[in-house]
């Protein structure tokens, strides 16, 4: 099979297409012909040796990616036959290897795609969905809400746009230039904002007509983060989940004490509650798509085609979540 693989810490250059030998399931697994592969940001920090929310891989080489969605075509041991061509989409959790035509994963952590979702859009809800479905856990967006969202053109980005405006609050969007803007407007913000133009915040306040912001659900951090939180009222809350403006690897989110609370890993986990976790929110996002509520944006890229990828989540150049196509 064809995979891309990383043989040294580094750029996005170091990510390099090679043709290596196919995985075998193992008792308990099956192995999936991969349709789509999801590209995280983490991804980024990893490939170049960052420690974060997980640690960097410890053996060089390997084949990155943690999201896939494709078809079963080979089963292992214990493993029904009838498995064998479902529409299947999973999170690898700790074991990379999805960036990859063939991945194996364990049977426990499939989900059977829904018909009226893609490969691409399934494996933007097993991640990024999972992800959304966390993090609106800890704000109120029912009716008299304001939600402030930075980044509201990327993949978790139009997800959390989408949930706030079906639950009845008023949205508020930020994004970079006015292609992505358009966008935001498109997805159902209340009003989209160019967050490059000095004068946002003077906008959002003369839209809401001295309406403070309740909640801020922010991935970006640094200044934008610094002066959406400036619009908050007294008893509003700011959801912390990343800090893509300084990077994952050496940043660190803008925080107010008594206002500012961050969300992901176990705070996230045990506020999902049941035996595990992380399936309830998977399934909860799937549903969501699978209903018509929540619709991914998808960026795809060839699989070939992953170290540009990489630059241009790096660069902010995407819109949706990023998606490898073998």
């Amino acid at each position: 099979m064809h995979a891309i693989r990383l043989h040294a810490f580094g750029p996005a250059e170091n990510l390099v297409l090679e043709e290596v030998e196919d995985p075998r399931p193992g008792p308990g697994q099956v192995r999936i012909a991969v349709r789509a592969a999801g590209v995280h940001l983490l991804d980024t920090a990893l490939r170049e040796g960052a420690r974060g929310p997980l640690p960097a891989p410890a053996e060089l080489p390997t084949v990155p990616g943690r999201e896939v969605a494709g078809v079963v075509e080979s089963v292992g041991e214990g493993v029904p036959a009838d498995r064998l061509g479902r529409r299947v989409v999973v999170h690898l959790g700790f074991a990379p290897g999805g960036y990859a035509e063939l991945a194996v994963a364990d049977l426990a952590r499939l989900h059977e795609i829904p018909e009226n979702l893609d490969f691409a859009e399934a494996v933007a809800m097993i991640g990024t969905g999972r992800t959304a479905m966390g993090i609106v856990q800890f704000a109120d967006l029912g009716p008299g809400a304001v939600a402030v969202i930075p980044a509201a053109a990327g993949g978790l980005g139009t997800l959390l746009t989408q949930y706030a405006k079906n639950a009845g609050a008023t949205v508020i969007g930020l994004a970079g230039g006015p292609g992505k803007t358009a966008r935001v407007a498109a997805n159902g913000a209340d009003l989209a904002v160019d967050y490059k133009d000095p004068r946002w915040p003077e906008k959002v306040r003369a839209h809401l007509g001295g309406r403070p912001a309740t909640v801020v659900l922010d991935g970006v951090g640094g200044d934008v983060a610094r002066e959406a939180v400036a619009l908050l009222g007294p008893g509003g809350r700011h959801v912390v989940f990343g800090w893509s403006a300084s990077g994952p690897r050496d940043g660190t989110p803008y925080l107010v004490d008594g206002v500012s609370q961050q969300v992901l890993g176990p705070v996230m986990l045990e506020r999902a509650g049941g035996a595990d976790p992380l399936r309830t929110l998977e399934l909860r996002a799937l549903g969501e798509a699978a209903a018509g509520r929540l619709v991914p944006a998808v960026h795809p890229f060839p699989l070939a085609a992953a170290a540009a990828a990489h630059r241009a989540l790096e660069n902010r150049g995407t819109t949706g979540k990023v998606v490898l196509v073998p």
